[in-house]
């Protein structure tokens, strides 16, 4: 991808630094990423859209980009979390819109502002309840089957916050390892750098860099848009993290070899000299780092399958989400 034809660079850098990449990535590594990326937004959008018709819709709903992510248990919980807060902000938001007088009404319990010294409103515990955290169920879950719901227990934890849990301690740890010996002045940047998006405040870009018009006809809500956004950032993530270890590798065996490249593995060995020059500072992510850490990401999520033959077995092999 030509630099001229980016569109997210600086977003890709940041989230680059965010994931663990100290140096500054050349273009021709966010242009490798950034087409990634673009692919398998489109490669989502035609699974939904084709799920989507499955269904009998005609547009592309939440509930199709929760089915290409199901088996990720982990990344559901999340993606579950992500818009049910999303949600009680914007409850919260609408509610000091309209004003504390829109919820006092001729009828309300005296009784219920006792414990606020001149307040005739609701309590605390109402608006509490009000801003709760609302529980989304999707269609295949066991309690879709039921037509009641058994009322949440204020100790009671979804059975897949577990799975999630363990991933978001296993990057907290890594983004305190990241962090631990930053400046203050570096740490507010990283800060600010995790606030990269592909979609915030950037919507009509993204929809003609996803080439919505050209992959599916719906016009996406909101929430679509939101869950891009989640997805492209953790694709980025997983992509500069398999990228690091690749130049890890990379790195070892150049140590050993005494080579520049990998390929080279005829230079014979050597120690290193009194007047050798200094070794070099921290070199970025490459771009046959992004494109190696792709193909495993690949080869991991497309499993081998037994040869049947025929001529289906010619046929192309489909993208795997990151």
């Amino acid at each position: 991808m030509a630099e001229k034809q980016a569109k997210y660079r600086l977003e890709i850098q940041q989230m680059m630094f965010v994931s663990g990449e100290a140096g500054e990535a050349s273009p021709e590594t966010t242009g490798i990423i950034e087409e990634i990326v673009r692919q398998q937004v489109i490669e989502i959008l035609t699974q939904c859209n084709d799920s989507a018709i499955r269904r009998g819709s005609r547009s592309i709903g939440v509930v199709d980009l929760f089915f290409l992510i199901r088996k990720d248990i982990a990344k559901t919980a999340r993606l579950k979390t992500f818009l049910s807060w999303k949600d009680v902000r914007k409850t919260a938001k609408d509610t000091d819109e309209k004003g504390g007088d829109a919820d006092i009404g001729a009828g309300d319990d005296p009784i219920g502002g006792a414990d606020v010294p001149g307040a005739g409103g609701p309590t605390v515990g109402d608006a509490t309840k009000k801003n709760k955290r609302s529980r989304i169920i999707l269609p295949w879950d066991v309690q879709s089957f039921y037509a009641e719901q058994v009322p949440e227990r204020e100790d009671e934890e979804d059975e897949d916050e577990g799975e999630m849990n363990e991933a978001t301690l296993q990057r907290l740890k890594a983004a305190d390892e990241r962090t631990k010996d930053m400046t203050r002045e570096e740490y507010v940047h990283w800060s600010e750098c995790r606030q990269a998006s592909f979609t915030f405040r950037k919507g009509k870009r993204f929809r003609e860099w996803a080439a919505f018009g050209v992959v599916t006809d719906s016009k996406p809500n909101d929430d679509i848009i939101d869950i891009l956004g989640f997805l492209t950032f953790e694709m980025v993530q997983t992509l500069t993290e398999e990228a690091l270890k690749v130049k890890a590798e990379d790195d070892i065996h150049k140590s050993k070899s005494g080579g520049k490249d990998s390929h080279q593995d005829k230079k014979r060995k050597r120690e290193t000299g009194l007047f050798d020059p200094p070794a070099e500072g921290h070199a970025p992510v490459g771009p046959h780092h992004v494109q190696e850490a792709y193909r495993r990401l690949q080869k991991k999520a497309n499993k081998p399958k037994v040869w049947m033959g025929g001529p289906r077995a010619l046929q192309r092999t489909k993208i795997q989400l990151i």
